[in-house]
Formats: structure tokens, C-alpha cells, sequence
């Protein structure tokens, strides 16, 4: 197709969307989209964020910049304009989010003698000779370099059911890994 029949903001918007689809934790036909209070408190904050203070402040710069005449070398008008399309789709991204957000407050879970969502594990790995903690949480909460994994990685998968003094196997990139779940606790996980 001729390049002249493209609108090439349109062909850049579909490069970003389908972008975000590829980074966007997916949440599995028929699974829900369980997250702790404090995840879907941050989410909620960050939407309402976007929606009340920083969409209006781009608006209004987008619209004093399009008044400057040219808009082809205005840099105000076009990044503002890019920022817009950021800022929506981020918002249609967490609209989404919230509205299937199954919300999972651990402390009152009453089986706390095995590991469900929500709970702080901690573990022994004899290889290494060293204890791990893990905080279970939702998928869009999951920072696993602060030990909060998502409820749906591997390593959640074979923690969930165990109970206190099991021995869990996970296959790991490096190798089989053997932990045995020296802790289990439900709490808040600010």
C-alpha cells in the first residue's frame, strides 16, 4: 500500500496497543483476577491519578500548544499529544484491571495452616543453605525482587496447598529446586 494512504499516527497507535497486549499480565479464560487490598488501593490511586490531575494538565498544554499555530514543529503539541495516547490507554488498561478485580484480604483467611493467596511464605533451600520469604499476591502486584510473586507463577503454583513442614519441588531454569516451608502468615501487605 502507498505510503501517502496511511495515517502514520494510526500505525504508530496500533504498534503501542498491540505492544502493551504482549506486557499485560493475561489473565486466563475462566480465572479471576484476585488481588490483595493494598494492590487494588495503589491500582484504584493510580487511575484516579491519571484520570483527575495528570490527563487534565496534558490537555490543557496540548490545547495552549495547538493554539500556537504550526503544530507540525511544535514539540509541546506533539509529545503532549503522545503522552494523551499513553495516558488513555493506560487508563482503558486499568479500567479493565479494577472492573475484574476479585479483591483478597489475606488476614482474614481462616485456613492458615496451608499456603493460599495472599500468604507470606518463607522457605529453606538446603542446597543454599539459605531462607527465602514470598508474599503471594495478585498479578498485577507482583515485584519479585521485593519477594511478592504472582499467584500464577511457577513458584505460587507449587507453594499453594503446601502446608507447614511440606518439602515443595520446583523445576527451575538452574535446575530442581527443594524448599521446605519453614513459615506460613497471613497479614497485610502494605
Amino acid at each position: 500500500m502507498n505510503k501517502a494512504f496511511v495515517r502514520e499516527d494510526a500505525a504508530e497507535d496500533f504498534s503501542e496497543d498491540e505492544e502493551d497486549h504482549h506486557l499485560a499480565p493475561l489473565i486466563r479464560h475462566g480465572k479471576n483476577n484476585y488481588m490483595t487490598p493494598a494492590g487494588y488501593a495503589r491500582m484504584q490511586a493510580e487511575f484516579v491519578d491519571l484520570l483527575k490531575r495528570e490527563r487534565p494538565e496534558v490537555v490543557s498544554i496540548v490545547s495552549w500548544a495547538a493554539g500556537n499555530g504550526d503544530r507540525s514543529e511544535n514539540g509541546d503539541y506533539i509529545y503532549g499529544k503522545k503522552r494523551l495516547r499513553e495516558i488513555d490507554r493506560r487508563l482503558r488498561f486499568l479500567t479493565k484491571r479494577l472492573e475484574t478485580a476479585v479483591v483478597v484480604d489475606p488476614a482474614q483467611q481462616d485456613n492458615t495452616d496451608s499456603v493460599f493467596f495472599g500468604a507470606t511464605v518463607t522457605v529453606y533451600e538446603d542446597a543454599v543453605e539459605a531462607e527465602f520469604t514470598y508474599s503471594i499476591v495478585g498479578m498485577d502486584e507482583a515485584e519479585p525482587g521485593l519477594g511478592r510473586i504472582s499467584w500464577i507463577s511457577p513458584l505460587a503454583s507449587v507453594l499453594i496447598k503446601a502446608r507447614l513442614g511440606d518439602t515443595v519441588r520446583l523445576q527451575a531454569p538452574g535446575g530442581l529446586r527443594e524448599l521446605e516451608i519453614v513459615a506460613i502468615e497471613y497479614k497485610d501487605l502494605d
